[in-house]
């Protein structure tokens, strides 16, 4: 009887086993999981990039290697540190940043394994809008099958609209999908979507 069950099953189990592991249910659990520190992680690097604009990202596997882009009116700035070097803080205090809070930022992106965050504008109807743009390292999701892809997190500062998938839509009065970055993006709450791309920026 046992074995009938078990035969009974098996149809089910890799229909089971895909929407389990789909990315729907890993970025959306990830995200849930991860919810306090993400939020706090966007709330902080929105507050310094007001101050004076940057995008910070880890270029180490191991997370101790920090790339910094520091954008002026005129140009950028790229700087590689290691994490806790005492030239960081000398280079944050040149570009005007409050040392004490981006480090406390690098250290919150360290223990989720946050890759990058940066803004990004976009415009709708011909006006300004900005989000948040977040990568998450797959091995951080322990998602199989997807160590060449990275997951990524937007922070909208308004509810968005979403078509009956869930897609990110242009706006409300027209079923278009909006592409950011060339990318689809799907809902998790109102405000955060997630796409999975082959690139992190």
């Amino acid at each position: 009887m046992l074995t009938n069950i078990i035969r009974s099953l098996l149809p089910v189990l890799p229909v089971f086993i895909i929407f389990s592991c789909s990315p729907k249910n890993i970025s959306t659990k990830y995200y849930y999981q991860n919810e306090k520190v993400l939020d706090k992680i966007e709330e902080n690097y929105k507050s310094l990039a007001q101050q004076s604009p940057f995008t910070i990202g880890f270029t180490s596997r191991d997370f101790k290697t920090i790339s910094f882009e520091f954008i002026t009116d005129t140009l950028s700035y790229v700087y590689e540190f290691a994490a806790g070097e005492a030239r960081l803080n000398d280079t944050l205090k040149k570009f005007h940043l409050n040392a004490p809070k981006v480090n406390e930022l690098i250290n919150q992106m360290q223990s989720i394994r946050c890759t990058w965050i940066k803004n990004f504008d976009y415009y709708v109807d011909e006006k300004k809008n900005t989000l948040i743009f977040m990568s998450i390292k797959p091995v951080a999701l322990k998602a199989p099958l997807a160590y060449h892809k990275y997951y990524v997190l937007t922070y909208f500062s308004l509810p968005q609209y979403f078509d009956s998938e869930g897609r990110l839509l242009d706006k409300r009065k027209t079923r278009r999908l909006r592409k950011i970055n060339g990318q689809i993006f799907n809902r998790i709450n109102d405000k955060v979507c997630y796409t999975i791309s082959g690139k992190f920026r």
